[in-house]
């Protein structure tokens, strides 16, 4: 059975609307949130290590603004295009609001292959783009972070150029930097950490403990790795994990620190010692109590939905499960903790790396662990009793709360009429 083919950014409008028919908002929240506020694309014109110019397209999107400055990363890839790039500013809103985060959404992009820049060419880019974009950016206007095939070198880049502009530090212009120049603690591990967070509320909210709980992981990279760590932390048994190369299962149960290792060293999960090969397809329909798909989007279709087996599923990649594939794992009564609230971790600490550049007094790694934890929580138990008293998806309860809480900010500002 095949799905019916729709493109993200056709996807996350009509997940809005869904969203604003069941709350029973007025017309003009969704014609509202139907598409970016403001919408940038520009051409950037760099100075190859050769000596010649090539140009390389970039955008920005900015969704809404209504409850605070925009929010969001910055990917660099050669498959980055304007309705990707619009689509993710607006699930960006989404998770910025399901998290009562004083933000709305932004994303941007660079069309371009870094695996093929040197760095002296990566960093003119990134310095090019900071220049093509200074008008639209800013701590108070729309603070850029981290995303696919960018770090905090590249990150760090930018800031200073922005700061040369402005002829003054301007550290808060975007967060995921290096602690040196104003970066947060627990930045590295938010995300894996808020998926965790959220597993363990949802753990509890179903009736079961952890302790001896077995959890597959889909990707087994910064996020992957971090989260089964965490997992098994709290007594749940790692069987299975794997990356692109292959994957590792132990039905015993895999050390996840010594896994990582083995990946650091060889390149890959696949060959760890004790283990046998599992192909992603396998792993993904494990008989286990939690899955973590970590990777990448639509590894959860319609065609694989209906031999998942897992009590919970907790999206630490963004939109690992189609949307059809989703009514499927809600008739069989999966939980489904959807990326807008299970990986909302990394924005998360974002935010408080933000709010310390703004104060310029910094937490340690405890304080900010704690303040995630705490978050995290709240946000799954509003999620959660959205979902129970409407009798929804958790996915819709969680597009619920955000654009409910985006539509009182709107109203309150004027912007409904």
């Amino acid at each position: 059975m095949a799905e019916k083919t729709l493109n993200v950014f056709e996807i996350v409008q009509q997940q809005i609307k869904e969203a604003c028919e069941a709350l029973g908002a007025e017309p003009a929240v969704y014609e509202i949130l139907k598409q970016p506020q403001r919408f940038m694309q520009v051409a950037i014109s760099v100075k190859m290590d050769d000596g010649s110019v090539k140009v390389f397209d970039a955008y920005r999107s900015h969704h809404n603004d209504a409850s605070g400055p925009t929010k969001g990363g910055l990917r660099f890839h050669p498959d980055v295009h304007a309705d990707e790039v619009r689509a993710l500013s607006m699930w960006m809103s989404l998770k910025c609001a399901c998290l009562g985060l004083p933000y709305g959404g932004a994303k941007g992009g660079i069309r371009c292959d870094p695996r093929r820049l040197s760095k002296a060419e990566l960093e003119r880019l990134a310095r090019g783009y900071v220049r093509e974009m200074a008008q639209i950016i800013g701590p108070e206007k729309d603070i850029p972070a981290p995303d696919v095939y960018t770090n905090p070198q590249v990150i760090a880049w930018m800031v200073d150029e922005y700061s040369k502009i402005r002829q003054q530090n301007v550290f808060g212009l975007m967060t995921g930097k290096p602690l040196a120049i104003g970066g947060s603690q627990g930045r590295n591990t938010a995300t894996a950490r808020g998926v965790v967070s959220v597993v363990r509320r949802a753990a509890q909210r179903l009736g079961f403990d952890l302790e001896g709980a077995t959890c597959a992981i889909q990707g087994y990279g910064n996020a992957g790795s971090f989260a089964a760590r965490l997992m098994h932390e709290t007594g749940a048994r790692i069987v299975a994990a794997n990356d692109t190369r292959g994957g590792a299962y132990s039905a015993a149960g895999i050390d996840p620190v010594a896994l990582l290792q083995h990946k650091t060293d060889t390149g890959s999960v696949l060959g760890f010692a004790g283990t046998e090969n599992i192909c992603s397809d396998d792993l993904l329909t494990l008989d286990v109590d939690v899955l973590i798909p970590a990777a990448f989007e639509n590894q959860i279709t319609v065609l694989n939905a209906s031999r998942i087996r897992a009590k919970i599923v907790a999206e630490a990649a963004n939109g690992p499960t189609t949307p059809e594939a989703d009514e499927v794992l809600s008739a069989r009564q999966i939980l489904v903790l959807p990326d807008v609230l299970a990986s909302a971790g990394g924005v998360t600490v974002s935010y408080y790396e933000w709010v310390q550049n703004n104060y310029g007094y910094y937490w340690s790694s405890d304080e900010v662990d704690r303040k995630l934890e705490a978050d995290m929580k709240k946000a799954f138990d509003l999620v959660y009793d959205m979902h129970c008293q409407k009798c929804v998806t958790m996915r819709k309860a969680a597009y619920m709360v955000a654009v409910r809480r985006i539509a009182e900010a709107m109203q309150i500002r004027g912007w409904l009429g």
